[in-house]
């Protein structure tokens, strides 16, 4: 689709997204996109860390964009505001809104530099800090999301833990799996967590794999450092687990793959080639209203704007289909790899 075609989509917004306003995602600042599919309002909810300049507060948290389409947006709105009296004072990272028991939890990561663990860093030039993904909740899925016992961790704070996602087994119980920070441990991992009814940690961590399994990932910055982040999990048809994972590698941030045939969490696991590239990363699988698969992720890396993705279900996998750029009116389409098909 050529430019002026782009625009001209852009411009031809329907009578009710016009009257409120919205936006398109060029236009959209926006990192670690997470988006809910609310069936019963018809709306798509599109959740990222606030950006004042954007939704008009100056609050540390997380904001909403709202869409009933995925072309058309209304400007955001604050959905959860960090307290000044947390331990935490900057991060609200990759916010993510599940529904558990009857309610809406916000699993977001929070940090504080100031608060150095005892343990130092392996990386030379580096510090370990605290870090940690907490939760929030709210009986409206637009919140006002409330912090959940205080803002402790869900793992212990002497761990470094980043982007924690909810997992449900297919025994129906709870799981946060995360990852744990190469700033911590070099080459970066992914570790599963039990929990209770109250999304409450009973037991200790467990690894799943580190960064370094994958045959795409490289180290980084000449100090053998393995970045990983963004994990999102899903089923298949033949009982599979799916990991969607980033790290970085030859072309810069990207997305992968990895797999549990036997669909346990703790494997093992097949990892999968680059399935999208160029600074692509930090993305999530969502339903649309249709029902159908689609990919969301953030590219650049820097000043980072939404793409989005058909993606195929395959019985023991998933496949990327097509860049959607009449919904994300990108000016520089990026295809998916010959090989962003599923693990065989």
């Amino acid at each position: 689709m050529k430019r002026r075609d782009l625009l001209a989509l852009a411009g031809a917004l329907p009578a009710w997204a016009r009257a409120a306003g919205t936006m398109t995602l060029p236009g959209m600042d926006l990192h670690d996109p997470f988006i809910v599919t609310d069936t019963t309002s018809q709306t798509y909810w599109l959740f990222t860390k606030n950006n004042p300049t954007v939704s008009g507060s100056p609050a540390l948290g997380v904001m909403a964009y709202r869409s009933r389409d995925l072309q058309h947006w209304n400007k955001p709105e604050l959905v959860f505001q960090l307290p000044a009296d947390s331990w935490a004072n900057d991060g609200c990272w990759a916010p993510e809104v599940h529904r558990w028991r009857g309610r809406w939890y916000l699993f977001v990561t929070v940090h504080n530099e100031g608060l150095a663990l005892a343990e130092p860093s392996p990386v030379p030039g580096q510090r370990s800090y605290r870090r940690s993904t907490v939760l929030a909740v709210a009986d409206q899925l637009g919140g006002p999301f409330t912090l959940v016992r205080g803002g402790e961790p869900v793992v212990d704070k002497s761990l470094m833990t980043l982007d924690g996602t909810l997992h449900v087994d297919a025994a129906g119980k709870p799981w946060m799996v995360y990852a744990h920070e190469w700033l911590q441990l070099r080459v970066g991992a992914f570790a599963a967590v039990p929990l209770d009814d109250e999304l409450r940690a009973t037991g200790r961590p467990r690894e799943l794999f580190r960064g370094s399994a994958s045959p795409a990932a490289r180290p980084q910055q000449g100090q053998g450092i393995i970045v990983t982040d963004g994990p999102q999990l899903y089923r298949t048809a033949d009982g599979s687990l799916h990991m969607l994972w980033s790290s970085w590698g030859d072309d810069g941030y990207f997305q992968t793959l990895s797999r549990s045939p036997s669909g346990e969490l703790f494997g093992p696991w097949e990892h999968g080639p680059v399935w999208l590239a160029k600074g692509s990363g930090h993305g999530m699988l969502f339903k649309t209203l249709a029902g159908a698969w689609m990919l969301v992720v953030h590219r650049p890396f820097k000043n980072a704007r939404g793409k989005l993705y058909d993606v195929r279900e395959l019985h023991s996998g998933f496949e990327l289909v097509r860049q959607r750029v009449d919904l994300d009116l990108d000016a520089a389409p990026l295809p998916p790899p010959a090989t962003a098909a599923a693990l065989p």
